[in-house]
C-alpha cells in the first residue's frame, strides 16, 4: 500500500513538473504576443530628411518606454502608391496594430487605410497629410511654411526681382501646399517673376542638378533670389564656387539643413576652407521637423493604450533667421531645448536636418536622429 502510495505521489510530482514546464514554455510568446506590432509604412526614401525621420521612429520604438510593448517593422514602398496600398493591406492582414506613415498621396491611399482602422488598427500620418477621417496626422501647417518663407524673400527683394523656385517630391500634400502657398504670395508681387522652377525631391544632390540645368539658361547675375524647399546649402555652395563673394551669395528662402544653417551663422563662426562654414548667408530656415514621425508612433501607442490622440496635431513650425542663428557645440537636449539652431559639420553632413527637438519627443535627440539609437 506504502508502495502505491508513493508511485502515485511520485506521477503527481512529474505531472506538476511537465506543467510547470508548460507552463514556462508558453509564457515566452506570450509576452512577446502582448507587444504591439506596428509597422512604418515609408514611401520616398531618397533624402537625409526620410532617413532621419525614420532613425527617429526606429530610436522611440527603442526608448524604456516602448521597448517592451512594441515590435517595430519598417516597409518602404517608394514612389508607388499602389505598393504603398498593398503593403497597408498586407500590414492588416499580418496583425498590425498601428500604422505610422509617410503618405505619398494625401487621397490614394485612403481606401486601404479605411479598411485598416475598420480592423481597429490606429493609423497616423506624419508631415504628409492624408485625408481619410478615420486616420490621424501630424504635421506642420504646411500652407503657412509656404507663406512665410515666400513673404520674406518678397520683403527681403523689395517685392521686385527674379526668383527660382525648387519645389518637392510631386504628389505629395506637402509639395503642393508649400509650393501654391508660395505662388500666391509671389502673385501679389507683380515686379516678382519666377524665371525656373524645377522638381527638387527634398534632396541636395537632386536640387544641385535642377539648378545646374537653370544655370544653363539664367546665370547667377540674372537671379535675385531663391525659393527651395530643400538646396539653399547648394545653391550657396555653388555660388562660392563660382567665385562669388561671401556677402554677395543671393538671398534663400528654405529648408532647415544644417550645411544651410551653418552658413547662416555669423561670419567666422564656423571656419573652412569650402562652402561648409558660416558666411551670415541672408536667408529665412524654416523646418518640417523630423521628430513627426516619432511622436506619431508615441500618440498611436497612448492610443492603444487607451488615451486620447487627437485626428490633427499641429506642430510649431520652426523658423530661424540668420541674425537669430546659434551653434549647437554639443547637441546635448539641454543645448537643443536652449534653442541652438546649427551642429558642427565634423559631427553631421550638411544635409542632415537641425531640427529635432521638441519637448514631447526629448526621448530622442541628437543620437537617436543621427544612428536610430538611444542617446
Amino acid at each position: 500500500m506504502k508502495a502505491l502510495t508513493h508511485t502515485i505521489r511520485q506521477a503527481g510530482r512529474l505531472a506538476l513538473g511537465a506543467a510547470l514546464l508548460a507552463g514556462l514554455a508558453v509564457s515566452g510568446p506570450a509576452a512577446a504576443a502582448e507587444k504591439y506590432k506596428i509597422f512604418l509604412s515609408m514611401s520616398y526614401v531618397g533624402n537625409d530628411w526620410q532617413t532621419e525621420a525614420a532613425n527617429m521612429v526606429k530610436a522611440m520604438a527603442g526608448t524604456p518606454a516602448l521597448k517592451d510593448k512594441v515590435d517595430l517593422e519598417v516597409q518602404v514602398a517608394g514612389t508607388d502608391a499602389q505598393k504603398q496600398i498593398q503593403q497597408i493591406n498586407s500590414m492588416v492582414q499580418a496583425g498590425a496594430k498601428a500604422i505610422v506613415i509617410y503618405p505619398i498621396s494625401p487621397t490614394a491611399l485612403n481606401r486601404a487605410i479605411k479598411n485598416a482602422c475598420s480592423k481597429g488598427v490606429v493609423v497616423a500620418a506624419y508631415d504628409g497629410e492624408v485625408t481619410e477621417p478615420c486616420a490621424h496626422n501630424v504635421t506642420i501647417d504646411q500652407k503657412q511654411a509656404g507663406t512665410v518663407t515666400a513673404e520674406w524673400l518678397a520683403k527681403t527683394l523689395n517685392g521686385k526681382g527674379n526668383i527660382v523656385m525648387i519645389n518637392g517630391v510631386p504628389g505629395t500634400s506637402v509639395d503642393r501646399a508649400r509650393t501654391e502657398a508660395a505662388k500666391e504670395v509671389f502673385a501679389k508681387h507683380p515686379g516678382i517673376k519666377i524665371v525656373a522652377e524645377g522638381t527638387g525631391m527634398w534632396s541636395q544632390a537632386t536640387a544641385k542638378t535642377e539648378l545646374s540645368k537653370i544655370l544653363a539658361t539664367n546665370s547667377w547675375d540674372k537671379i535675385d533670389g531663391l525659393w527651395m524647399q530643400v538646396g539653399c546649402f547648394t545653391a550657396a555652395s555653388m555660388q562660392l564656387e563660382a567665385g562669388v563673394p561671401d556677402d554677395k551669395v543671393k538671398p534663400c528662402a528654405g529648408e532647415s539643413s544644417n550645411g544651410h544653417r551653418v552658413q547662416m551663422l555669423p561670419p567666422g563662426t564656423v571656419k573652412g576652407e569650402g562652402s561648409y562654414r558660416s558666411i551670415g548667408y541672408r536667408s529665412i530656415s524654416y523646418g518640417a521637423p523630423p521628430y513627426s514621425g516619432a511622436m506619431a508612433l508615441k500618440l498611436a501607442v497612448q492610443k492603444l493604450e487607451g488615451k486620447e490622440f487627437p485626428q490633427r496635431v499641429t506642430l510649431k513650425l520652426p523658423l530661424v533667421l540668420t541674425n537669430e542663428s546659434k551653434l549647437c557645440k554639443t547637441g546635448s537636449i539641454d543645448e537643443l531645448k536652449a534653442g541652438c539652431t546649427a551642429f558642427m559639420p565634423d559631427k553631421v553632413p550638411p544635409g542632415w536636418f537641425a531640427d529635432i527637438y521638441s519637448d514631447d519627443t526629448r526621448e530622442v535627440g541628437f543620437n537617436a536622429a543621427l544612428t536610430g539609437k538611444q542617446d
